[in-house]
């Protein structure tokens, strides 16, 4: 007599919850590079649960408005994506995941090229300077 054996779990199933929903991805993004000029604004390199990486994302920015564009390759007259969000749910989870680490990055950037006007004393508070040497004793 040979026991019955459990049946194994797609890897759909096995990332559900007891609740039968999908679990969330978690999706990290980082910012490489941020180009003020161009319809290109930034690179990403995006990580999905830590267990799969995407590099090369764009930021584009068009007359829509900024969206993120997926590593491609041409394919004759057009472009095809090499990876790609499946769901409609995902995609926006991704899409807003690479707006908002650009917009953070372009925050911190812009911040760091200010100088700080809380560390230099106001110009009319300056402390004096003396131009030339001065003599001590005389």
């Amino acid at each position: 007599m040979s026991k019955p054996q459990a049946a194994a779990k797609t890897p759909q199933e096995s990332a559900q919850t007891a609740a039968g929903q999908p679990m969330p991805m978690k999706v990290d993004v980082k910012i490489g590079s941020i180009r003020p000029e161009g319809n290109i604004r930034a690179y990403a390199s995006i990580n999905l649960n830590d267990c799969f990486a995407i590099r090369n994302v764009r930021v584009v920015d068009s007359s829509k408005g900024l969206f993120v564009a997926m590593p491609s390759y041409r394919a004759g007259n057009e472009y095809k994506d090499i990876c790609f969000p499946v769901t409609k749910e995902f995609r926006e989870q991704l899409n807003n995941a690479v707006i908002d680490a650009y917009h953070q990055a372009l925050t911190q950037s812009q911040s760091q090229d200010q100088p700080k006007a809380a560390d230099a004393p106001p110009f009319d508070q300056a402390p004096e300077q003396h131009s030339g040497m001065q003599m001590a004793g005389l």
